[in-house]
């Protein structure tokens, strides 16, 4: 059974920094790329970020280019993802999944950047 179990997130105020990680199981971490998503409010899932299996290189979506760092310890099955300079136009769940993504996606963590 694939798992992704994604923690980290919180309230925050603009300009403020969150580190988000994600804890996977179920299969082999380093034989695939990584990613992070962001569902915003009434909003579909989209991309933010992607590493590759062994963290050599990464992408990220131009929304948060600049912000964000992408980051995988494949001996702790651990994806992370650095957020600085956070916005309001960041909020919403963020979920991670690999690359193509698997069934069940995780439950999520809430982000909500406001004043």
């Amino acid at each position: 059974q694939v798992q992704f179990v994604e923690s980290g997130g919180g309230s925050v105020q603009p300009g403020e920094s969150l580190r988000l990680s994600c804890a996977a199981s179920g299969f082999t971490l380093s034989d695939f790329a990584m990613r992070w998503y962001l569902q915003a409010p009434v909003k579909e899932r989209e991309w933010l970020a992607t590493i590759t299996p062994p963290g050599t290189s990464s992408a990220y979506a131009d929304s948060v280019k600049g912000r964000v760092t992408i980051s995988r310890d494949n001996d702790k099955n651990m994806v992370y993802l650095q957020m600085d300079n956070l916005k309001p136009e960041d909020t919403g769940v963020y979920y991670c999944n690999r690359f193509p993504p698997a069934q069940p996606w995780g439950q999520g963590t809430q982000v909500t950047v406001s004043t």
